[in-house]
């Protein structure tokens, strides 16, 4: 095999026909600035010409459903390995996937309860073993004398169909009836069926009466059943049912298991998942706090938000209302808040069916009713469910939310599962636990000898992987964590530490920054397991712009010089010295200390009082009450897990919001918010795209596309041909290609595959039709314009103020490289939220804004840093507050003031260990972030 990777001539996207030997077996590092090509190099190059390779060694069958793959613009690669990515895409998004069934540890508990867990009774808490043959007859012999016995072998439970062939079967083997839901029906009739409903069918095994001498027929029976229902039968004993089982079942109440076996702990399987909720842990249910537009008003005063049940003189709403209050004794003014919950509980569900005087008048009716008050809760739940109206079912929409499922509590699996035991947890509650509770937890089981000897194996198993989970800094995540929730960061070192399971050799790996959202104290245990990984003898190549990282690797290709037309070259590559002694390389000037973000000379320490937030208790905080400075650059720090997205994320951006935006969001737990009466609006500068179509892109989202159309029309060409600033937008009819309605491209569904983009064969990718085209500034068509690059247009449009300042603020944010024009949906989650930068820098700001920004440093360079903290910088000059979750230390030593949450991640984090400058949180012992800093300050 050869000794090295030999790509040449790659021309992919901004690459200048780049050619270059990586070494095999080695940590590879791919860095630069933000836009250089690296993720073009490492994913669009080399991985894409891997998974072409490995289509086209698939037959033709295979083939036909994956689709034409694109050999990318490369000459040639030798010494391709297969190759595997681990992005930063989240792991899943569907609802029944959990880091356990993602990592498959959930798979071995499954088998670990099956075999060696303790069934308990759920009703009389009680240990619950086999029953004998003769422990059942004892049972139905126990009751009165000429009771009517039926004994019931179940053969189908809860399915759908008509189910003749089975009824055949039975006929054949000489049974003569069959009970079906309930209902007992001879065989040598036809038995006609609903398909579509799900039916219960057992075989009548006997029926008979008790008395003396029937003992001998029972016995028989029973032992049938229990041969022909796999060991869980059900008697009919006068008008009880009992549940009997050879395997578990408990002598006291009668619940019986029908089987313990790895499906039963399944909640993607009929046999384990809950009833009520189908294995979800949640259902879709009408939340009362949507309901409640704000506690401090009165009903009169429009406290509810619900329309059709916001009081209204002479609405039916009205009548019931009036009727409610005269019958309780409650006022209309009285604000929600004060209430009594009597008195709040009959206005959302209703009272009970009980007689209402109901007095009716409008302008058209009048009259005196009777009736009962169904409940505005129970209302909406109604009409939801009854309406044909995809409208009526959209609008109660609005006040439905995910809540956990009541009958499993959220737990997502019935009653049967959640009875079996080991030690002292049931499946669900030790998959509650963060993983390195769970570790430890696994290490003081007590098993019995025979237990041991086979829940040895399996143990062994699920403690590799909780302890590649945990080398990769992820424990303090729980085995339950729905994937979905999980970020893009933390989904892919699942998918890491999966990959070190498989104990794979000879794979390419190519990794796109796997220190995300990591803190400086678990990257050290990221850095041993890729080193780990390499060692197994695999090519990794990790694109990384962490300093400890690029460190650690072996091997280092800095691409640039800088981004987009400027970049797409190899700069330097080698050891680390080599780049340090490139004097052309950006990465080396910062390795090497010559450039480099320093420590601000004197920190703002004047500021407009503390936002106030009191007792937070979302997730894992433990009743966390902060305050946050306002006029301050403020960054919130602590390990992975610690709960900073929690306290900023989920309860201090909705608080504030709800309002100061006045929007209604979801808030998280906390008990009040105070001193924010000074504050005009909060703005929060995610990640999330800023657009999910072609349609979206950065010139529309930060508002210059108007102002370019505006020009375009401004031309004596438009003007003479009557053209008006509509004409030169895709989003309309008039100028647009018709072809592909303005989108440039066209949507091919592929079905087993995500669909793929293709150019528009009328407009050529061009969005317009070619009379709008014609019209020209500068010697340019309002495409060609979206097609610049930003620094290009900055250049263009040197002469028109109002433009170019709405462009310049997209080349301050270190995004000079990409096109106008540029599709939302190709943008990173760094690149978006930088743009949204932009669209707040474009704004007047008004000194009294609060800004939260959560890790803005991911895909970052250390000369995109440096842009990023003089934007900010400049934000809280203004007089505005910045609030930043970041582990960058770079960021962190430049702030004002520091908020550091821990000590550790999950059920070991959640509270503030440290509030103050970045200098005093050094002097803090329990503070990890601290300790990394204090060597930063130092030097």
């Amino acid at each position: 095999m050869d000794e090295n990777i030999v790509i040449k001539g790659a021309k992919e996207n901004n690459l200048k026909d780049v050619s270059l030997t990586i070494p095999r077996n080695k940590l590879v590092l791919f860095t630069g600035v933000s836009g250089s090509g690296k993720s073009t190099l490492a994913f669009d190059t080399i991985f894409a010409e891997g998974q072409r390779r490995y289509v086209e060694s698939l037959s033709s069958y295979a083939r036909q459903f994956l689709g034409q793959v694109q050999k990318p613009n490369v000459e040639s690669i030798d010494g391709l390995s297969p190759a595997i990515a681990i992005d930063q895409k989240t792991t899943s998004h569907n609802p029944r996937s959990t880091v356990g069934t993602v990592t498959e540890i959930y798979d071995y508990f499954r088998l670990l309860y099956a075999r060696v867990g303790t069934a308990y009774c759920p009703n009389c808490k009680k240990p619950i073993t086999k029953q004998t043959v003769e422990d059942m007859a004892d049972k139905v012999l126990s009751y009165e004398q000429g009771t009517r016995v039926v004994i019931n072998a179940p053969t189908v439970r809860g399915q759908k169909g008509t189910f003749v062939k089975l009824f055949e079967e039975l006929r054949k083997n000489g049974y003569a009836r069959v009970n079906v839901d309930g209902e007992i029906y001879p065989l040598d009739e036809e038995i006609k069926l609903d398909k579509n409903i799900k039916h219960t069918i057992s075989v009548v095994v006997d029926r008979l009466i008790i008395k003396e001498g029937v003992e001998k027929r029972l016995f028989e029976g029973l032992e049938t059943a229990l041969k022909l229902s796999n060991g869980v039968i059900f008697v009919s004993v006068g008008d009880e049912e009992l549940t009997f089982s050879d395997k578990f079942s408990c002598p006291d109440c009668g619940f019986a298991f029908e089987e313990i076996s790895p499906r039963l702990f399944s909640f993607n399987n009929p046999v384990g998942a809950c009833p009520n909720c189908s294995g979800l842990g949640f259902v879709n249910e009408i939340d009362k706090d949507l309901i409640i537009k704000d506690k401090n008003k009165s009903i009169n005063q429009g406290g509810l938000r619900i329309s059709g049940w916001n009081i209204e003189i002479g609405s039916i709403s009205e009548m019931y209302y009036k009727a409610l209050s005269k019958r309780y004794n409650f006022s209309l003014d009285t604000p929600i808040k004060d209430l009594p919950e009597d008195i709040l509980d009959i206005l959302l569900y209703g009272n009970g069916g009980e007689e209402l005087e109901l007095e009716y008048n409008s302008s058209k009716i009048t009259g005196h009713y009777k009736g009962s008050f169904e409940g505005i809760i129970n209302n909406l739940k109604r009409r939801f469910v009854e309406s044909k109206s995809e409208y009526v079912k959209t609008e109660i929409g609005k006040y439905m939310r995910e809540l956990p499922c009541t009958e499993c509590n959220g737990t997502r699996l019935n009653q049967q599962a959640l009875s079996v035991k080991i030690g002292k947890y049931n499946i669900s509650e030790i998959t509650a636990l963060s993983i390195s509770e769970l570790k430890e937890y696994l290490s003081k089981i007590t098993l019995t000898k025979t237990q041991l000897i086979i829940a040895e194996p399996i143990l062994k198993e699920i403690n590799a992987r909780l302890d590649f989970l945990i080398n990769v800094g992820l424990d303090y995540l729980s085995l339950n964590r729905s994937a979905g929730t999980l970020s893009g960061g933390e989904a892919q070192r699942i998918r890491l530490a999966t990959q070190i399971g498989s104990g794979l050799v000879g794979v390419l790996y190519i990794l796109d920054e796997p220190s995300i959202g990591l803190h400086q104290r678990d990257n050290e245990k990221l850095i041993a397991t890729l080193k780990r990984l390499r060692d197994l003898g695999n090519t990794l190549i990790v694109v990384e712009h962490d300093e400890d990282t690029i460190k650690a690797s072996d091997y280092i290709v800095d691409i640039g010089p800088k981004a987009g037309v400027h970049g797409g070259e190899i700069v330097a590559q080698g050891s680390i010295e080599d780049i340090k002694n490139c004097k052309q390389s950006l990465t080396g000037q910062y390795l090497s200390k010559e450039r480099q973000i320093f420590v601000p000379q004197k920190r703002r320490k004047e500021y407009k009082g503390f936002i106030e937030l009191v007792e937070a208790k979302q997730n894992n905080l433990n009743k966390v009450s902060v305050k946050i400075p306002k006029g301050l650059f403020t960054v919130i720090t602590g390990v992975s897990g610690s709960g900073k997205s929690s306290l900023i994320n989920e309860v201090l951006y909705p608080a504030l919001s709800n309002r100061l935006n006045r929007s209604s969001l979801i808030e998280g737990e906390y008990k009040e918010i105070k001193n924010i009466e000074d504050l005009d609006k909060v703005i929060n500068i995610d990640q999330s795209p800023i657009g999910r179509t072609p349609r979206s892109n950065p010139a529309t989202y930060i508002g210059v596309f108007t102002l370019i159309r505006e020009l375009f029309a401004s031309t004596a060409e438009a003007k003479a041909r009557g053209y008006m600033s509509g004409r030169f937008s895709f989003n309309v009819k008039g100028g647009r290609c018709e072809a592909c309605e303005g989108d440039g491209e066209k949507k091919v569904a592929m079905y087993f595959l995500p669909d793929v983009y293709v150019p528009c064969a009328v407009c050529k990718g061009k969005r317009y039709n070619r009379e709008t085209l014609q019209v020209k500034y500068k010697g340019k068509s309002i495409s060609d314009v979206l097609d610049m690059t930003v620094e290009q247009a900055l250049e263009f449009f040197e002469n028109i103020p109002s433009i170019k300042n709405k462009i310049k603020a997209l080349y301050d944010v270190g995004l000079g490289y990409i096109k106008l024009g540029q599709n939302s949906t190709t943008l990173s989650g760094g690149e978006a939220q930088r743009v949204k930068l932009a669209s707040e820098l474009c704004k007047r700001s008004t000194g009294e804004t609060v800004y939260i920004l959560d890790e803005p440093t991911t895909g970052l360079h250390m000369y995109d840093v440096d842009k990023l903290l003089t934007i900010l910088q400049k934000l809280v000059d203004g007089g505005n507050t910045v609030i930043v979750i970041e582990h960058n230390l770079d960021v962190i030593k430049v702030s004002d003031y520091i908020i550091d949450l821990g000590p550790e991640g999950g059920n070991r984090g959640g509270n503030v260990i440290f509030t103050g400058t970045p200098e005093e949180i050094t002097k803090c012992k329990e503070s990890h972030t601290g300790r990394f800093l204090k060597d930063i300050l130092t030097k």
